[in-house]
């Protein structure tokens, strides 16, 4: 995978991942459950272009 996809990628499960937290810390449990499960597959998908 380029460099960039890669970089993207880290990006957008970061911020999964802390919407993730903000969304827990606010109560929103299914919510949140439903954003660490997208962040969790996202990070174990190996995207092959």
């Amino acid at each position: 995978m380029p460099k960039s996809m890669n970089f993207y990628r880290d990006i957008v499960i970061s911020v999964l991942l802390l919407a993730g937290v903000m969304v827990f810390m606010s109560g929103e449990f299914v919510i949140s459950t439903a954003l660490f499960c997208a962040t969790s597959l996202l990070s174990n998908i190996n995207f092959t272009v």
